[in-house]
């Protein structure tokens, strides 16, 4: 039986459609598909990485984004180590709900590192409505611990981004 340093449950938020499935397949099993389907409620996909000598297991829990689940979100938090909060950056309405998904985390889970993170940059600047600098403002506005953007179609930063909030989840369990 393996043995972990360390097991971190890691929440995936944002609004439906955001691209928070593409993120989690494109990093736990190197597949993308464009048409992923929607999540209803919650899926569980885990990885084990190794971090600085530390073997962690990631527990990932991709929260469904529609308004119709949002009811769940407070359950789904507690005992989350770190949340990913995916928008996406060729709509910026999709960062409407980020108060309300943060505040819903701290008030479940404590202060937890936060990432924000901005999703389907593949698309090309004639797509984009989210400029880089806005998502970094809106990072700082929220006090999250950290901001990236991605392409799960392409793989750019994905890797990069999980293990940035791993190293920030494993320094503040370190630090307690």
């Amino acid at each position: 039986m393996v043995s972990y340093d360390y097991t971190f449950k890691i929440l995936l938020l944002g609004d439906a459609s955001v691209g928070k499935t593409s993120f989690t397949k494109r990093y736990c099993y190197n597949l993308f598909n464009p048409s992923e389907r929607l999540t209803i409620g919650v899926d569980f996909h885990v990885k084990t990485i190794k971090l600085k000598d530390k073997l962690v297991k990631l527990q990932l829990w991709d929260v469904g984004g529609e308004e119709r689940f949002r009811f769940l979100l407070p359950t789904y938090c507690l005992g989350a180590n770190a949340a990913f909060l995916l928008y996406d950056v060729t709509r910026s309405q999709t960062l409407d709900n980020m108060n309300e998904w943060t505040n819903i985390v701290h008030q479940k889970s404590g202060d937890i590192p936060i990432m924000l993170v901005g999703a389907k940059i593949d698309l090309g600047d004639d797509q984009r409505e989210v400029p880089r600098e806005h998502g970094i403002d809106v990072a700082e506005k929220n006090n999250m611990a950290s901001f990236g953007e991605i392409s799960s179609k392409t793989g750019q930063n994905v890797n990069k981004t999980f293990e940035v909030l791993t190293e920030l989840t494993l320094e503040k369990t370190q630090n307690r």
